[in-house]
């Protein structure tokens, strides 16, 4: 009667080895946690699958009260953990979209794809003259627990155009947390300053390209900090065109310009964050429920130290040797 079910163990533990790129070699030992998993026939399948002995050495409740108190020493400054490697991944690819300046009209990219490492964060660039939105959602909505695969939409404000008319360039940066929560984090206008000669940079296809520097982040949970190591590139035109900038001869190479920066606003519209008035009447209520069992434990103390009182004075009255009380 369970033939089917039982069938359906090894799908699983098929796609994670596969995921992972490891083979059941690589395995050093399985642990299996929850009361399901203690039947004999879900072991006898699991134990068959790696060709090893499975250990059972913890309980659900006690595997989720050591993960939460280990994740409390490591995000706690006062405490030191032994150092360990633990990366975390993205569950589910994310992707960006955008109405680009081209004709073919709405553009995407697959900023974050599924299993990528978790916390990191990548840097987009565009070229724009006006203020823009970026859309994220998850491109593969059948892996979705929840019907709507649109996470939010990002408006970047205060683009304006160079001072020769051209499109100025924007660095976006697009973040995962440790919790695995993407955000658009910061936006930034790249400003050229005219050099002594008044020469300005050109760029190539400006309306179509989208450039990707990703920032490698510690995987390490509690390394909250964006520490960057190598930088890869990427870059990608809708047309499938692309122009070396270094092919020019020397002599007729532009010369260096100075540039800054200017931080931009941005307004997030997330779909599953909630309002601000909501935001801020919970952050009331929770003062109030605070405030409320503050009370109720003054009033507790002021309760036991009546109690105590009593009690003290009722030993000295009648707890006392008869010839002293006489």
């Amino acid at each position: 009667m369970c033939a089917g079910l039982l069938a359906k163990v090894e799908g699983p533990l098929r796609s994670v080895m596969e995921q992972a790129k490891l083979k059941k070699e690589d395995v050093y030992a399985v642990e299996i946690v929850g009361g399901a998993s203690r039947m004999p026939a879900i072991k006898e399948r699991i134990s068959k699958f790696f060709g090893k002995e499975l250990s059972t050495t913890l309980n659900a409740d006690e595997a989720v009260a050591r993960g939460c108190a280990l994740q409390c020493a490591i995000l706690s400054p006062a405490f030191k953990v032994r150092e360990f490697s633990i990366t975390d991944v993205v569950p589910y690819s994310i992707s960006l979209k955008w109405n680009s300046a081209a004709e073919e009209g709405l553009s995407d990219c697959e900023v974050f794809p599924k299993n990528h490492a978790a916390p990191f964060s990548k840097v987009l660039t565009f070229f724009r003259k006006d203020p823009f939105t970026l859309e994220a959602y998850y491109n593969n909505p059948k892996e979705l627990p929840y019907p709507n695969s649109s996470i939010g939409q990002f408006l970047i404000q205060n683009v304006v155009p160079q001072a020769s008319g051209e499109s100025a360039k924007v660095k976006v940066k697009v973040r995962v947390n440790v919790h695995g929560v993407f955000s658009v984090s910061s936006a930034s206008l790249v400003e050229v300053v005219k050099t002594a000669e008044g020469e300005e940079p050109m760029e190539t296809d400006q309306t179509n390209k989208m450039q990707v520097d990703q920032e490698d982040q510690k995987a390490q949970a509690g390394d909250n900090g964006d520490k960057k190591s190598e930088t890869e590139e990427m870059e990608t035109t809708e047309d499938a065109k692309q122009e070396k900038k270094n092919d020019l001869p020397p002599q007729a190479k532009k010369p260096k310009v100075k540039t800054k920066t200017v931080e931009l606003p941005i307004e997030n519209n997330l779909h599953w964050q909630l309002s601000t008035d909501v935001l801020n009447m919970f952050v009331e209520n929770e003062g109030k429920m605070i405030m409320q069992d503050k009370l109720e434990k003054e009033r507790n103390d002021a309760k036991n130290n009546v109690e105590e009182y009593v009690y003290d004075m009722r030993d000295k009255l009648h707890g006392c040797p008869g010839e002293v009380c006489k």
